[in-house]
């Protein structure tokens, strides 16, 4: 509620501008998406879904995801709890697979999916309705190459084809649970990921999930330790990702072994601990062993000891204690600089009203006893004032003709028609050529261009800030308008988003070998996601670039307008001194009375702000209170 009460003190104060309005809206905006990410990663049957059974689900009295051995979660799942829906389960049907759009454009098509209703209050009802996201179906050869499922060189595949020719896949091509359980109330976002392979032919893994999560759980069998194959998923799709990185060596009730001594076990799981950080480059911190399959049964028979002996509350306190709070962090960081920037623009506006008023007073109180061609000399320094005012207004009409044709000029290049022209240019290219090497170049020529469109609408954006800088500079220096430098802007963010984008494929498919028609179906694939990231990218880099154009001279223009509408009123009040003098007392108490509520505003705004601010700094609490 701060920053709502700021925002109305502002608009009732008069201190309202599209620039302050566009502040508003993103900082609002932050506080909203404040959801913190974490992806579940792990080979087959490490325990994955057990440990998310009893980090979530074991108030049921029951395991509520399937898990055996083997392999139990067949698409990627994301558990969230959005308040705005009831609790439900929304799937989405294998055969979008063989769609060019990519899971993140049919989140948009609520009608692709088949919704289950989530009665919460009955853990029979939960377990019916977990059960079908692990469901299956069997198809032919021919439709799983097409969905981009079979793939000639993978012998396990091969090996799961029957006597009908018939292959098992999942039902299901992504799943969403809405459920609200107090760790995902906090803004927790669990993304559990199917195994291996899944990882490498389900492209929004790839490109947006494990990428984009703000952290990364990577689950490991605490008896083998570290893998070959676990090694290879951690190069692929995890190691370099920026996220935080945990890692969870689960199953440790392996190592419990009545033939040694509680003192042998624990410096059997030291060593495990010290072996996995060694080969993952972590710090030992960053490693929990834990058994999810005995915290599950201790949290089931309310048996405290055996809890304690899983170690699972170490790592959910991880989980709420370090990795929200870290998130929280980044907001307040954001926040913060916001709220200082917007702030800073108020009290400049403020401190603008109060020194016109102060001049405007001085003025009046030194007509005192003045005779009437004293006040007529004062009236021609403000129509000089005005004039030179006026000359650079007319200056300024030019600057908004270049403003104008500049930042059509941003768009030019960075169009959405000229985007999807490029992409339907790629997938024809790629097409036409069922070699990898045309493959790649054709990708390789889409990114390419794509950069430089965004360093040319970047070239512009620079060009129109460079120009509003001198403006500024000039009205500020000219006629004392309390203005700092412009909003800034760059597409940079975008343009390393592209580049990470293009990283991610080449290092799925950078060696230019002879592919298998699965492969080229796969790297197809792929490409769908690229240019639903890429569009995503283009859309956010237009709304941002739009409502950057529509503010960045927003702060010029609410000063000019003060500053005319001021000299105006002294004008005004020249005039009726030169004709009634008597009235020069009255307009005196008047500019007093406006400057003492001058005062009060600087407070009361003052106030409001150290409110705001006190409250950025808060926990998550008060925080979401702020908006």
């Amino acid at each position: 509620m701060a920053l709502d009460r700021y925002r109305r003190y502002v608009a009732t104060s008069d201190l309202a501008d599209a620039s302050s309005d566009q502040r508003f809206s993103r900082a609002i905006a932050r506080l909203v998406d404040d959801k913190l990410s974490i992806a579940f990663v792990a080979e087959f049957s490490r325990g994955k879904s057990e440990l998310i059974n009893a980090i979530f689900f074991a108030d049921y009295g029951q395991r509520i995801l399937p898990s055996s051995a083997g392999r139990t979660t067949m698409c990627p799942t994301e558990l969230l709890y959005d308040e705005t829906f009831p609790p439900s389960i929304r799937l989405l049907p294998i055969e979008t697979r063989a769609q060019p759009q990519s899971t993140a454009e049919f989140k948009e098509q609520s009608n692709a999916w088949t919704v289950l209703p989530l009665d919460i209050s009955s853990g029979d009802g939960m377990l019916e309705a977990f059960k079908q996201v692990s469901l299956t179906k069997r198809v032919s050869v021919e439709d799983a190459k097409r969905f981009g499922l079979y793939h000639e060189d993978d012998p396990d595949i091969a090996l799961a084809v029957d006597e009908n020719g018939m292959v098992e896949i999942s039902r299901w091509r992504h799943a969403i649970v809405n459920f609200p359980h107090p760790l995902l109330k906090q803004g927790l976002v669990i993304i559990d990921t199917p195994g291996l392979n899944a990882i490498g032919t389900e492209p929004e893994l790839t490109l947006n999930l494990i990428p984009n999560a703000h952290a990364v759980l990577f689950i490991l069998a605490a008896d083998t330790g570290v893998t070959k194959s676990d090694i290879e998923v951690w190069r692929q799709h995890i190691g370099g990702t920026g996220a935080a990185r945990l890692v969870v060596l689960n199953k440790i009730d392996s190592m419990w072994d009545e033939l040694r001594t509680p003192e042998e076990v624990e410096e059997q799981i030291k060593h495990q601990i010290t072996s996995a950080a060694h080969n993952l480059g972590l710090s030992e911190k960053q490693v929990y062993p834990v058994s999810a399959q005995k915290g599950l049964v201790a949290k089931i028979n309310d048996d405290a000891e055996l809890l304690a002996k899983s170690r699972l509350p170490l790592l959910e306190d991880a989980l709420s204690n370090q990795l929200i709070p870290a998130k929280q962090q980044i907001i307040r960081r954001q926040l913060d600089t916001e709220v200082s920037e917007l702030t800073a623009a108020k009290r400049q506006l403020l401190a603008s009203r109060m020194r016109n008023v102060v001049e405007q007073l001085v003025e009046l109180k030194s007509l005192r006893g003045k005779n009437n061609n004293i006040i007529e000399h004062m009236m021609k320094r403000i129509d000089f004032e005005k004039k030179e005012f006026d000359s650079s207004l007319l200056k300024l009409q030019g600057t908004r003709a270049v403003f104008t044709r500049l930042s059509n000029e941003v768009f030019t290049d960075l169009g959405m028609d000229i985007l999807k022209d490029e992409i339907r240019k790629t997938r024809d290219a790629m097409e036409k050529s069922k070699f990898s090497a045309g493959l790649l170049s054709a990708v390789k020529h889409f990114f390419a261009e794509i950069q430089r469109n965004l360093g040319t609408s970047g070239q512009k954006t620079d060009e129109i800030t460079e120009m509003m800088t001198v403006m500024y500079r000039k009205f500020s220096t000219e006629h004392g308008l309390a203005l700092s430098t412009p909003m800034p802007f760059s597409l940079d963010k975008y343009r390393n988003e592209i580049a990470l984008i293009e990283s991610i494929y080449h290092k799925q498919f950078g060696a230019a070998t002879l592919m298998t028609a699965p492969k080229v179906v796969l790297m197809q694939k792929f490409f769908d996601s690229i240019a639903s990231r890429v569009k995503h990218s283009y859309l956010q880099a237009n709304r941002d670039v739009e409502a950057w154009l529509k503010v960045v001279m927003a702060p010029l223009e609410a000063q000019i307008g003060e500053h005319k509408l001021q000299l105006k009123r002294r004008r005004q009040s020249i005039e009726r001194i030169h004709i009634a003098t008597e009235s020069l007392e009255e307009k005196v108490a008047a500019f007093e009375q406006m400057h003492d509520d001058l005062e009060k505003q600087q407070k009361s705004l003052l106030a409001l702000e150290n409110e705001l601010k006190n409250t950025i700094n808060a926990k998550l609490a008060s925080l979401r209170v702020a908006a």
